[in-house]
């Protein structure tokens, strides 16, 4: 997909009339047709459970992602009343040659919705977005699972889930993000070295294909699909439901964050965290010094309990971390899971929120994290970051159990991201991009992959094929059986 390519206010205002309603679709002119108007030759819109909307207001709100650096607006906006709805329109973008894509709009309250996608992910340039909150109910809470719409977001099903003295196992830091848009690349969290990612938690959905079916697939049903849909990038489904573990839920959350000068010694610590398993989260990454003249690393680590805090001096027995810049802190649970919302609220108020977002996210093996991270540091500064942060932390291949969410070949890989937040109308985002491919062809060149999420500029097909290895003939295979008009979520850019 050319990225630079942009469909401006003016653009769409000439395919639509404010306030007429929609009745189909021209293929002869490429133009919305809409009550009163000539209708000859026009695809009439099924029978609709919800809305199909063309509000200019609307298609500018769904035109954005978090990344703010990719503007590709939709024609409309798809407002499902019911699965039905996305099985009609599904069917009527591929019978016109139209695209069609689920846009997540996640946010902390009902008034900040957005994409949480980056670098047009989820977009649909003239094509249609579908509006995953419109779908988020949560339909059952058992004693070892839950069964909810992917517009859901992993906050709403938190806040059902912990008065049951429940939670899902596996959580992104951030929680405000649609269940249905981290299944769709893989969901990363500190808890990945005991639970996996979140696609790991998940045994069964329900996904209407790029053919206009409703398919349930799980391990056993459909595995092919089931397999291709998670973590897969949105090729070959709608993922409207999904059963998402849970395990029970602690009272409280012991903190410790412990610093370290020396890269080699916070590896080494790391990695003994991620052999003994002795706590619930483990992640930390580069944070700069007190002065801003060098780079520090920190573990983040978790100790869950229920009331009675955990031996401090057993839980970090053997650590060679500098123990008299370390801080502890003991909070309920809740709190902690929510704990970036009050930086979300900083960001929002400090004008960071809304400024482009040239995020990485990367994955390298254990072998070879050691020369990236020195070859990085060296060109990082604390300004290619703003106010974001940095993580690089380790988890274990062995707790993966789906094939398109790609990593090193090694028992142990390091996540590496760069979650950048810019100052205000800093002239330096091209670099930053830039800089991110720069970094991508390092870690290429060092057997790293990357995470779908993130701004990589100028990836082609050939290097996606790179990237899938072995596992890029189950996607074809998959795209084939399953979306073979190629109708859904452009915005990868897997196949061109």
């Amino acid at each position: 997909m050319n990225k630079n390519v942009t469909f401006t206010r003016r653009n769409v205002l000439k395919r639509i009339t404010v306030g007429a309603a929609v009745v189909g679709w021209s293929t002869a002119s490429g133009e919305w047709a809409v009550a009163g108007a000539d209708t000859t030759g026009v695809a009439r819109l099924p029978r609709l459970d919800g809305t199909l909307v063309t509000d200019p207001a609307v298609l500018t709100r769904f035109s954005h992602d978090f990344g703010h650096l990719v503007t590709e607006s939709p024609w409309a906006v798809l407002r499902p009343g019911s699965v039905g709805d996305i099985v009609e329109m599904v069917r009527y973008a591929r019978i016109n040659g139209l695209t069609i894509a689920v846009n997540g709009q996640g946010g902390n309250g009902a008034d900040d919705l957005e994409s949480h996608s980056n670098y047009g992910q989820a977009a649909v340039p003239g094509g249609i977005s579908i509006d995953a909150k419109s779908l988020s109910t949560i339909h059952s809470i058992g004693a070892n699972s839950a069964w909810v719409d992917t517009g859901v977001t992993w906050a709403q099903l938190i806040d059902a889930t912990l008065p049951r003295g429940l939670m899902p196992p596996s959580h992104t830091d951030y929680q405000h993000l649609s269940i249905g848009g981290t299944l769709s690349v893989g969901g990363v969290g500190g808890q990945v070295q005991k639970y996996g990612l979140q696609v790991d938690t998940v045994s069964e959905i329900e996904i209407v294909t790029g053919r206009g079916y409703v398919v349930r697939a799980s391990a056993r049903e459909n595995a092919d699909l089931f397999n291709a849909a998670l973590a897969g990038g949105g090729q070959v489904g709608i993922i409207t439901k999904a059963r998402v573990r849970l395990v029970a839920a602690p009272a409280r959350a012991a903190l410790f964050s412990l610093y370290y000068d020396d890269p080699a010694v916070y590896f080494a610590d790391q990695e003994k965290l991620l052999r003994d398993g002795r706590f619930d989260y483990q992640a930390g990454g580069p944070v700069r010094n007190a002065e801003d003249t060098a780079w520090r690393y920190l573990i983040d680590v978790v100790a869950y309990h229920d009331g009675t805090p955990p031996d401090r001096a057993a839980l970090l027995a053997g650590l060679r971390d500098d123990r008299a810049s370390a801080t502890f802190d003991d909070l309920p649970f809740r709190d902690w899971v929510f704990r970036l919302d009050a930086i979300e609220q900083a960001a929002k108020e400090g004008g960071f929120w809304d400024q482009p977002h040239p995020w990485l996210s990367l994955v390298l093996p254990r072998s070879t994290v050691a020369e990236f991270t020195r070859q990085v540091m060296a060109e990082l500064t604390s300004a290619d970051l703003g106010v974001g942060f940095s993580f690089l932390y380790p988890f274990l291949t062995s707790k993966l159990t789906k094939p398109l969410f790609k990593v090193p070949d090694e028992p142990v890989v390091y996540l590496f991201d760069l979650l950048r937040l810019p100052f205000p109308d800093d002239p330096g985002v091209a670099g930053m991009l830039a800089q991110n491919r720069r970094f991508y062809d390092l870690a290429v060149s060092l057997g790293g992959t990357r995470y779908l999420i993130g701004a990589i500029p100028d990836m082609t097909p050939r290097e996606w094929r790179g990237h899938f290895g072995g596992d890029w003939f189950r996607l074809v295979a998959a795209k084939r059986a399953y979306d073979p008009d190629h109708v859904l979520t452009p915005g990868q850019g897997f196949f061109g």
